[in-house]
């Protein structure tokens, strides 16, 4: 069984991006929708909340891990990769993705606070840094977003982002910001979208195939820690809008 978790239910769009290409693989969500928004946890809470998670998922027999979080990969891979023997794979913001196909272009990066103040940040902007790019810290976004407040999204938008109209590249440094693209486009203009979920999908094929993983009938397990039938309605509704590249 493959894990995943975010904090809430953000992470479906890089489990979608997994399905498209590993459907034949069993798979436990876990949405941690009751410490979320992990952005502005420190360091020492999100180690230990995101090491809860992980045993509860090793302890219901997964056998890979994916932190399908951008905060939590910047801040606790490397913690949970000491605490663990099984593979963890970690998501990142895709900037380098920019410098491959558009490199002088005029960039933003959306992220949260967690995940712009990480090391693991820091070193990714300097190392591609196009002296083209903005980054702004979006507080308070990804739980306006876990609570689907669209009227709140709208206008967080136009308040907060309408003076980058006119960037070329975005970098979605938060799993749940693809959920936004379209009200993005319409505040942002024809942007292009990079997010870290393609990098995460040719890194599990690859744990898959050095491992042996045999394929299995799909199955798909859900898990909200706050245990809210409504999150689990929205997580499968989100993976019923992309079902025909799916499945």
């Amino acid at each position: 069984m493959i894990g995943i978790f975010d904090s809430g239910i953000g992470g479906v769009t890089v489990f979608r991006e997994i399905l498209k290409e590993l459907p034949h693989y069993s798979y436990l969500y876990y949405s941690d929708s009751k410490n979320n928004p992990y952005g502005d946890k420190s360091q020492e809470d999100l180690f230990q909340i995101t090491e809860n998670v992980v045993d509860y998922l090793v302890g219901h027999g997964c056998q890979i891990i994916v932190i399908a979080c951008n905060t939590a990969s910047a801040i606790c891979k490397d913690y949970l990769r000491s605490k663990f023997d099984v593979p963890i794979l970690a998501i990142e913001p895709a900037y380098k993705m920019v410098n491959d196909t558009n490199p002088k272009g005029k960039t933003l990066i959306l992220a949260t606070k967690g995940t712009i103040e990480s090391q693991k940040f820091r070193e990714l902007y300097q190392k591609y840094d196009n002296h083209h790019t903005a980054i702004y810290e979006c507080v308070g976004l990804a739980d306006l977003i876990e609570q689907n407040k669209q009227e709140e999204i709208g206008e967080y938008l136009k308040k907060h982002l309408s003076k980058f109209r006119g960037v070329e590249n975005v970098v979605l440094g938060c799993t749940h910001y693809p959920l936004i693209q379209e009200q993005l486009r319409g505040v942002l203009g024809d942007v292009k979208f990079f997010d870290g979920s393609r990098g995460v999908v040719e890194e599990l094929k690859r744990v898959i195939a050095s491992n042996s993983f045999v394929p299995t009938k799909l199955s798909i397990t859900f898990v909200d820690s706050t245990h809210q039938k409504i999150k689990e309605r929205r997580f499968l509704e989100l993976l019923e809008q992309s079902k025909n590249s799916i499945f």
